[in-house]
C-alpha cells in the first residue's frame, strides 16, 4: 500500500527521482575524482618545464638569440599558466571534498566582513550593502561566494569615472535571493551562458587579470546548496549577477 495521500504513480516518480538523484551524484562524484587525479598528475611535468626553462633563462641567456629568449620566456609563462590552472581545477574539485555544516547564517555580517577584507581593492567604489535577510548555509563556503561575486563587480567597474556595487537581497515563497549589481562594462546577454563555466573568459587578459574560476567557484557552491546562479546584464550598462539559497522546510 502506498504512503497516505500518496498514488502509485506519485510513489513511482518519486523512486525515479531518486534515482536519477543517485545517477547524478555518482557522476558528479567521478568527475571530482578524475579533476583531482588529473591536476595532481599533470603538476610534476608542468614544474619540470618550468623550471627548467627558468634555468635556461638565467644560466644560459647569453647564449641565446633575441628570439631564443623570446621562446624561453613564452614557454617558462606558457607551463606557469598551466600550473595555476591546474590549481584552479584542485580548487574546484575539493568544493565537493569539503565538510558541509549549513547553520543559521546573518548574511548583512558576512558581506560586510567580505567587504572589509575587500578594502584594498575597493579603491574609489562606493559599495552599498542593503539590509540582507538571512539564511541556512554554509558560511564559509557561502563566504567565498560573495567574495567571489563582490571581487567581480570590482574589478569590472573600475574604469568607471563613479564605480559602484550594490548588494542586495529579497525572500520569496520557496527561496532567498541575493544580487550584487555593478556599473561596469557589462556583457552581451547572448553569452550570459558562458559566465559560470570553468575558464570561461568574455574578456582579454590583457584588460582584466583573472583566469575564468571565480563565478564557477560560485556555481559549484550554490550548487551544493541546492540553489541557482544567473546573471543580468548589458554592454556598457553594468550586471548583476544572482544567486538563490532554498529555504529549509
Amino acid at each position: 500500500m502506498p504512503p497516505p495521500n500518496q498514488t502509485p504513480d506519485g510513489a513511482a516518480v518519486e523512486k525515479q527521482l531518486r534515482e536519477k538523484t543517485a545517477q547524478l551524484e555518482a557522476v558528479t562524484r567521478e568527475f571530482e575524482q578524475f579533476s583531482h587525479s588529473v591536476s595532481h598528475d599533470l603538476r610534476a611535468p608542468l614544474r619540470a618545464l618550468e623550471g627548467f626553462a627558468q634555468i635556461l633563462v638565467e644560466d644560459y641567456s647569453s647564449k641565446l638569440d633575441e628570439e631564443g629568449r623570446h621562446c624561453v620566456n613564452v614557454l617558462a609563462a606558457s607551463a606557469q599558466k598551466a600550473t595555476l590552472l591546474l590549481e584552479d581545477l584542485l580548487t574546484l574539485s575539493r568544493l565537493f571534498r569539503k565538510p558541509f555544516a549549513p547553520a543559521p547564517v546573518d548574511m548583512s555580517a558576512l558581506v560586510a566582513e567580505r567587504v572589509r577584507d575587500l578594502a584594498g581593492e575597493a579603491g574609489a567604489a562606493k559599495i552599498e550593502i542593503e539590509n540582507l535577510p538571512g539564511a541556512s548555509a554554509d558560511r564559509t563556503l557561502i563566504g567565498q561566494v560573495w567574495t567571489h561575486l563582490l571581487e567581480n563587480a570590482l574589478k569590472f567597474s573600475r574604469g568607471k569615472p563613479d564605480p559602484k556595487v550594490e548588494v542586495f537581497g529579497r525572500e520569496e515563497p520557496d527561496r532567498t535571493v541575493y544580487g550584487v549589481r555593478d556599473n561596469g562594462i557589462g556583457f552581451e546577454p547572448k553569452y550570459c551562458s558562458r559566465l559560470f563555466g570553468v575558464f570561461q573568459r568574455l574578456h582579454g587578459e590583457n584588460e582584466f587579470p583573472g583566469r575564468g574560476i571565480g563565478l564557477a567557484v560560485v556555481k559549484r557552491i550554490v550548487t551544493r546548496h541546492g540553489g541557482e546562479v544567473w546573471a543580468e546584464g548589458r554592454p556598457k550598462e553594468g550586471a548583476t549577477f544572482y544567486f538563490s539559497l532554498p529555504k529549509q522546510r
